[in-house]
C-alpha cells in the first residue's frame, strides 16, 4: 500500500475510505479518521471483558487491520474501556466530544484562593505603576529645573 503516514496518523485513500464506509460498524470516515458506531464500541468493550483480544474483535467485525493500522484496535479498546469504566454504557452510546471541560469559569465563580491570587497580582501591578509614575514625575521635575 502506498499510504502516506504522518507520525502514527494514517492517511486513507479513496479506495480505503469506500471500503471502510461499507462496514456497518462505521458511522463516518475521512482521510484521517474513522468514527465507529456506538453499538460497535459497546459490543467491543463487552467482548474484550469476555476475553477476546482487540485484534480478534476488529477482525471479526470486518476490519482490515492493514488498512486501519495494526495498533488501532488496541488503542481504540483502551480509550473505549476508559470511557466505559468512567461513564458506563451511556458513555459509549452518547457522543462525548465537546462535553469535556465547561471552559473558563466566570469571575463570580472563582475560588477564594483564585480571587486572592488575582488581587495580589493587581496590587503588585498598581504598585509598579505608581513607582513608574513617581519616576516619570521626578524626571519631568529634573528637566524643568535644567531649563530654568
Amino acid at each position: 500500500m502506498n499510504n502516506k503516514t504522518r507520525g502514527s496518523s494514517k492517511i486513507f485513500n479513496e479506495k480505503e475510505i469506500k471500503l471502510l464506509e461499507n462496514n456497518p460498524n462505521v458511522e463516518n470516515v475521512t482521510e484521517k479518521s474513522i468514527t465507529y458506531s456506538s453499538t460497535f464500541k459497546l459490543a467491543a468493550v463487552k467482548a474484550y471483558k469476555e476475553g477476546q483480544t482487540p485484534m480478534e474483535i476488529f477482525l471479526s467485525a470486518g476490519f482490515d487491520v492493514d488498512i486501519i493500522g495494526r495498533k488501532k484496535p488496541k488503542h481504540c479498546l483502551t480509550r473505549w474501556r476508559n470511557t466505559y469504566n468512567a461513564l458506563g454504557d451511556a458513555g459509549l452510546l452518547e457522543e462525548q466530544r465537546g462535553k469535556g471541560s465547561p471552559g473558563r469559569r466566570p469571575a463570580g465563580e472563582l475560588s477564594i484562593e483564585e480571587k486572592f491570587k488575582r488581587a495580589e497580582a493587581r496590587i503588585k501591578l498598581l504598585e509598579m505603576e505608581n513607582d513608574f509614575l513617581k519616576k516619570l514625575e521626578a524626571l519631568e521635575k529634573q528637566k524643568m529645573q535644567r531649563e530654568h
